[in-house]
């Protein structure tokens, strides 16, 4: 084969030129610190950089923003749990103290004034928020668990379920002592009729006090087959054989009911909406007990106070506030779950309804209201007994007629005692439960937060791996690069010095 000058030059330049870019390719290498600068020099490289980016940036939004925005979130609900844990507990160490049957009146004082102070806390830790999303709230976090002012215009319809296990003994007293001013009230004496009186009553307490209207056929009873159906058409047999329909009283008044000597007839439950309660006659109070009814109360109420909780974090309700633009809510599970990997969500939030007892603040209201009762009677014993050392009833009409009402008062500050230290037992267990649902809350966010802190430490050590791989894969060593780049740039070079001595020479200079 004829090999011409003109074949050799151009071979000469093809490899040349193919060490040169050989050159280039490498010193951009060096720049760069990259495998290739675009996909055609190497398109497997950047296929699997492509896949490698996009799982990296995947863990990077799960690793430095999911979960440090989960951490942060049970964080807080840790710290309101605590929190209510603590205010709980000490509300339970006031009822063991008020449990006492010896109590003085400082002591009573005392169990005042931290109960007051405390009912204004009891609810303040469901408003705590992050980054102010309210963390109890479910779905609803630009709300609050609570009012945080008082709307006295504000109206909603409220659907509360009640049950069997709702039921418990209360005492009412009538005839209570009103110290006397004149002689004429002192020498009167008290008639045996007009001695303070108890009455024992079964109820059941709703969530609010200072209700609205009820309809009668609003109070509802679950049948066994799930519909709900009118509690004034329940018919049972009482104790003498005879039918009965439980009649539902909705009309009355506390005070007119307390005029009457709180009474209720065995077949009856009486509505009363200033206390929020209903009132249950025996036979209906056993009926339901005994058969474990599952009841639902619909009642209106006009105005919250601050600090009350919203209904709609509780019940099925309605805002009917503008009856043109009535807002429906529905009771529901609302568990808001972060993506903290590839293929995994974790529940974040604590539902406040789960935590945050709504009867929590009426069992305190309670609580509050029989010291209160104890505090006044005992004053009024302490006021006669003043009295009675007093000169201007020193004559002997004067000392019997106080003597009388020493005596109706001193029978009334024996009934406060008794029922205080009733309320104050019975509140050690009711608040021993309150205290397990906070325990079992922070119980299951302590499990969730070691789920986190597993998958976090795993996603730390995805995220080294893949920046390793996406290392390998794109990046190259810069003395490896320096290697190939001397090593092309000397080939380049001799390519550059054979070419010019095989150029040099022609057929003519042999001719």
């Amino acid at each position: 084969m004829r090999i011409t000058n003109s074949m050799i030059s151009k071979n000469s330049m093809s490899n040349m030129n193919t060490n040169k870019l050989m050159v280039n390719t490498l010193n951009n290498q060096m720049s760069s610190q990259k495998k290739i600068s675009r996909p055609s020099e190497d398109p497997v490289v950047a296929i699997r950089a492509l896949r490698l980016r996009s799982n990296l940036n995947e863990l990077n939004q799960y690793y430095e923003k999911n979960i440090p925005d989960a951490e942060s979130w049970m964080e807080i609900t840790e710290s309101a749990l605590k929190n209510m844990k603590d205010i709980l507990t000490t509300v339970r160490t006031q009822c063991d103290a008020g449990a006492n049957d010896s109590l003085t009146a400082e002591d009573r004082n005392a169990i005042l004034k931290n109960l007051q102070s405390l009912r204004k806390q009891v609810y303040a830790e469901s408003n705590a928020d992050y980054a102010g999303r309210t963390v109890f709230t479910g779905y609803k976090t630009n709300s609050t668990m609570t009012f945080l002012k008082d709307d006295s215009e504000i109206k909603y319809s409220i659907k509360e379920p009640i049950s069997y296990e709702n039921i418990e003994e209360k005492s009412y007293y009538s005839n209570l002592v009103t110290v006397p001013t004149s002689s004429l009230d002192i020498q009167g004496g008290v008639a045996v009729a007009d001695l303070p009186q108890q009455v024992n009553n079964k109820r059941i307490r709703l969530s609010y006090d200072n209700l609205g209207d009820m309809n009668a056929d609003d109070l509802k009873y679950i049948a066994a087959d799930g519909t709900e159906t009118a509690l004034n058409t329940y018919t049972y047999t009482d104790e003498n054989g005879a039918t009965q329909t439980v009649d539902v009283t909705t009309d009355l008044s506390y005070d007119d009911w307390a005029a009457g000597g709180y009474q209720v007839a065995d077949n009856e439950v009486i509505y009363l909406k200033e206390t929020g309660e209903l009132i249950l006659g025996k036979d209906v109070a056993n009926q339901i007990n005994s058969n474990r009814m599952q009841l639902t109360a619909t009642y209106t109420k006009e105005g919250f106070k601050n600090g009350e909780l919203r209904p709609e974090q509780y019940f099925d309700c309605q805002n009917i506030t503008d009856p043109a633009n009535v807002i429906t809510y529905t009771k529901e599970n609302q568990e808001i779950s972060y993506t903290i990997a590839f293929n995994q969500t974790l529940v974040v939030n604590t539902q406040g309804s789960d935590v945050f007892n709504s009867s929590i603040g009426r069992d305190i209201d309670d609580l509050t209201d029989a010291v209160q009762a104890a505090i006044a009677a005992h004053d009024k014993v302490d006021k006669i007994k003043s009295m009675m050392e007093e000169t201007q009833y020193a004559d002997a009409a004067s000392q019997e007629g106080l003597s009388q009402w020493l005596e109706a008062a001193q029978k009334e500050a024996d009934y406060a005692d008794d029922n205080m230290q009733k309320l104050y037992s019975q509140g050690i267990g009711k608040f021993d439960g309150y205290l397990s649902d906070v325990v079992l809350a922070t119980t299951d966010l302590g499990s969730r937060a070691d789920r986190l802190a597993l998958t976090k430490n795993r996603m730390s050590n995805q995220q080294a791996t893949y920046e390793e791989l996406k290392s390998n894969n794109e990046d190259k060593d810069l003395s490896d690069i320096i290697i190939e780049f001397t090593s092309a740039y000397t080939a380049y070079q001799a390519s550059l010095q054979a070419s010019a001595k095989a150029n040099g020479q022609t057929l003519l200079n042999y001719l």
